[in-house]
């Protein structure tokens, strides 16, 4: 092998199958054909060349044959090949290895098994990219058939390198029954080796395997049915490279080809059946063909939304977004027609470097396929979506790792959200809403009346609300625009924008739209954050410098909710003699008295209200639910009111008739009886009265002065005053939940009307009794010298007096009764309390029974109130 001819290719494959099968040079004639067609074809395996996947598959195969010692040697030699740089084709040699490693009596289970590769014959006219016979599964795999040097090779047990011990890489560890062939395993080894080749040979052959003595192939051998070319007639038709390039290009507009046309049933492009193409050549024109189907897919989708008006701005941009991708896809495809038509012009020939090949299609297109994949997948994400939902539809897809991914959709965002960037800055600069086909996510009803503007016109479309938009972000952006209107549509106040915000700058192109989402927790955020305090604290300075709102507040706190103690006391017909002189004249004239509809036994007290007339912007804060609000708890602060006044007048007779009837000592235990009686019931009131003063409306006053004197906008002040009014309405048991805790304390009220009514008849008969008796003592006083009276009027005075003193227990039992019953009504009272879930109200249990009187009257509120001091000294 010194001299020069010994080193040509031809010669070396030569010698490479003289060694393997052991043979002289005739004797490898055939074999020797079949090499240099295989490696002078362009046969490929159909894995990826990827030699880090070999290597571990090789490492897995060993250790699945529990030899981690070979597969750590193997390990270490790889790495070694892996530093030098002697072989080029790393993966080939690991690959050869990996494959002659495997037995090919096994059968593939898939085409790229790499036993395919050393398992399919290749036809003696093969092209460029031959036609794969495939083998018949019938082939009976006998090795005694295709080899005269069957019996060594079965003595190894089993055929090629993968049964030599000492050699191979899968291969079973030798067994002691083997060791003593050792000096002829060169010789097994080679004869294996031949007979692997010589089957893969002629395995399509059964009935032609043998061959003469001399290596020449059986004559027969030579007439093996060729596939038909595309002018022949009949059957399937071979398909050349060239054509299928020519027929791809055409599939990537969405043009059916000559061989690959769309397959409706499958929905995807397929080479037609009859075509003659390897399994390489097909698999490759599958997946350049998945160009041609995302193109139709985009296509499609922007072809019918283009033409739809209802789709919207948002929609419009995003069909222009698609139409521009696919501007840029349609550039590449005519480079490549060029290119083709270029290759046509010169006759430059397929295989050559500056050729166009599937392949090099396979290369030029990934970055497109990429590109295209990803807008199939949006369109399929936005399938029925439009505005800002579709925006956020777009937007999801930019949380993706890859950078080229992200920036494409980064892109198309762009454009999709310049649209939905307009609204906004129109909203929040104009106040004006120009939403034609609903993208926008502040919605307006034009139905709705003035004065319910800022409640009801304007809402948000929470599905149109744009992913990269927070909600507390679009509810501001709410207020904003709607404090505009508000100004100018309630407040009469026609200052313009540019006054009440500094900064006012729009998204005037899709590059400002880029360049805002780049910044979003800051730039974008700022604008907002600048337009919402500027224009909050343009619109609470209009509302309380001009409109007085404030003022107002204190208004209904002082008069409506009893607060201004000496106007209650005087009530209407004494306005000018009160504090309420000094109040705003503006104040004054919506102070009004309002009597309710009259039932039957009702008196003043019972239909008697106040009433506060509200209009314009402060009926935003006061509306009609809060009037009727603020309605319900007068009524009810007022009928405690005259329940504190009864016990005053109650007293104050109590003091007077005493006086006057201590001449009637048999009267005292009557009016001790009224005493006792109604100093439990000032008790009960006047703790009841304190719980409603300061507990419920000074400290629910208190909070709400905080938090308008602190609201930013005018949604805080409306929330804190709903707020204020929920909190006193159930503290003051007006509420659904207390409705039973509320016809109690009625039901005390009105034992208290009832005590004023018998204490009054019973003080009324007792008076009228002290007249007669002072009459009858002046008649006698009137004759002097004689007797003032005869005998039968002193004793008609007897009479008298002393049915007098016998309707004295009847008054005893009848305040005994009402005693009883008060108190039993009492207790009910405190039993609901003790158990209530508010522990304002536990705790105004406790005081309403201090000297726990009524604890040990009654054995329920023994153990709730038993159970709640525990309670109580654990925190």
């Amino acid at each position: 092998m010194a001299t020069p001819d010994h080193k040509s290719p031809n010669v070396l494959l030569q010698n490479l199958c003289c060694r393997i099968l052991g043979r002289s040079e005739a004797d490898v004639a055939q074999q020797f054909q079949y090499a240099v067609r295989v490696i002078g074809s362009n046969f490929a395996p159909t894995v990826e060349r990827d030699e880090f996947l070999v290597a571990e598959k090789i490492k897995k195969e060993l250790t699945r044959q529990r030899r981690e010692a070979d597969a750590a040697l193997f390990s270490e030699l790889h790495r070694k090949l892996h530093s030098q740089g002697v072989l080029k084709n790393k993966w080939s040699i690991l690959y050869l290895l990996l494959s002659l490693s495997e037995d090919p009596r096994k059968q593939p289970h898939k085409v790229s098994s790499y036993a395919t590769l050393f398992a399919q014959a290749l036809p003696r006219d093969a092209h460029s990219t031959p036609y794969y016979y495939a083998r018949p599964q019938t082939l009976p795999l006998n090795y005694q058939d295709r080899s005269t040097q069957s019996a060594q090779s079965s003595a190894l047990g089993s055929s090629g390198v993968s049964s030599i011990g000492m050699c191979t890489l899968n291969g079973p560890t030798p067994t002691p029954q083997q060791s003593h062939q050792a000096p002829g395993v060169g010789d097994a080894l080679r004869q294996q080796l031949g007979s692997r080749l010589a089957w893969t040979l002629t395995a399509n052959q059964p009935s032609l395997q043998t061959t003469t003595s001399k290596g020449v192939p059986n004559p027969v051998a030579r007439s093996v049915t060729r596939p038909r070319r595309e002018g022949d007639a009949g059957g399937a038709v071979e398909v050349t490279e060239a054509a299928l390039v020519r027929d791809i290009l055409y599939v990537f507009q969405g043009i059916d080809g000559r061989h690959i046309k769309m397959s409706n049933t499958e929905n995807c492009y397929k080479v037609e059946g009859k075509a003659n193409l390897n399994k390489s050549l097909r698999d490759t024109t599958v997946r350049l063909a998945e160009l041609g189907w995302l193109h139709n897919k985009i296509r499609k989708y922007t072809d019918q939304r283009s033409l739809d008006r209802s789709f919207g701005l948002v929609g419009q941009s995003f069909c222009a977004a698609l139409h521009q991708e696919l501007k840029e896809y349609y550039r590449l495809l005519s480079v490549l027609h060029s290119q083709l038509q270029l290759e046509d012009d010169q006759g430059v020939n397929l295989g050559l470097e500056s050729s166009l090949t599937l392949r090099r299609l396979l290369v030029w297109t990934y970055d497109p396929k990429i590109r295209l994949k990803t807008l199939a997948a949006l369109v399929d994400h936005c399938q029925g979506r439009k505005g800002g939902e579709l925006a956020s539809a777009v937007h999801a897809y930019t949380k993706t790792g890859d950078p080229y991914v992200r920036s494409l959709v980064k892109h198309i965002l762009s454009l999709v959200s310049h649209p939905v960037l307009s609204f906004l800055y129109r909203w929040i600069y104009d106040g004006e809403l120009e939403d034609t086909y609903h993208e926008f996510f502040v919605a307006s009803d034009p139905t709705v009346k003035t004065d319910r503007l800022w409640h009801d016109k304007y809402t948000l479309r929470k599905s149109m609300i744009p992913s990269f938009i927070t909600m507390d972000q679009s509810r501001k952006v709410l207020l904003i625009g709607k404090s505009i209107n508000f100004l100018h549509q309630v407040c009469h106040d026609q200052t313009p924008t540019t006054k009440m915000i500094a900064v006012t700058k729009s998204a005037e192109s899709p590059q400002d739209a880029a360049d805002l989402f780049t910044d979003l927790e800051n730039a974008f955020q700022g604008k907002i954050d600048a337009a919402y305090f500027e224009t909050s604290k343009y619109l609470l300075d209009v509302l309380n410098k001009k409109y007085s709102l404030l003022d107002h507040m204190q208004a209904m706190r002082r008069y409506l909710l009893l607060g201004q103690g000496d106007f209650i006391r005087h009530l209407m017909d004494l306005l000018k003699a009160t504090n309420a002189q000094f109040d705003s004249p503006e104040i004054l004239k919506r102070l009004d008295v309002r009597l309710l509809e009259v039932s039957p036994g009702d008196t003043g007290w019972d239909v008697f209200s106040l009433d506060y007339h509200v209009d314009g912007p402060i009926s935003t804060v006061f509306t009609r639910e809060c009037m009727s609000h603020y309605l319900r708890v007068f009524n009810f602060l007022w009928r405690a009111k005259r329940m504190e006044y009864i016990l005053t007048d109650i007293r104050k007779g109590h003091m007077c008739n005493a006086k006057l009837l201590r001449n009637m000592p048999e009267f005292s235990g009557v009016l001790h009886h009224c005493h006792i009686l109604a100093s439990e019931m000032v008790h009960f009131i006047h703790q009841m009265q304190y719980y409603i003063t300061f507990e419920v409306l000074e400290c629910s006053w208190d909070e709400l002065w905080n938090k308008v004197q602190q609201a930013r906008d005018l949604d805080h002040i409306i929330a804190a005053h709903e707020v204020f009014l929920d909190t006193i309405i159930s503290r003051c048991l007006l509420d659904a939940d207390s409705r039973v805790l509320l016809n109690q304390l009625r039901a005390v009220f009105d034992q208290v009307i009832e005590l004023q009514s018998t204490q009054d008849t019973v003080c009324r008969a007792a008076l009228e009794e002290l007249q007669r008796r002072l009459r009858f003592e002046e008649k006698k006083k009137q004759r002097e010298g004689q007797w003032g009276v005869t005998s039968a009027e002193e004793e008609e005075e007897n009479q008298r007096i002393q049915e007098f003193q016998e309707s004295i227990p009847k008054m005893c039992s009848q305040l005994r009764i009402l005693t009883h019953f008060y108190q039993g009504v009492v207790q009910q009272f405190l039993v609901l309390l003790t158990t209530s879930s508010d522990e304002s109200l536990r705790f105004l249990s406790f005081r309403l029974d201090f000297n726990e009187h009524y604890k040990a009257r009654e054995p329920r509120l023994r153990v709730s109130l038993g159970s709640r001091g525990r309670r109580g000294s654990h925190t």
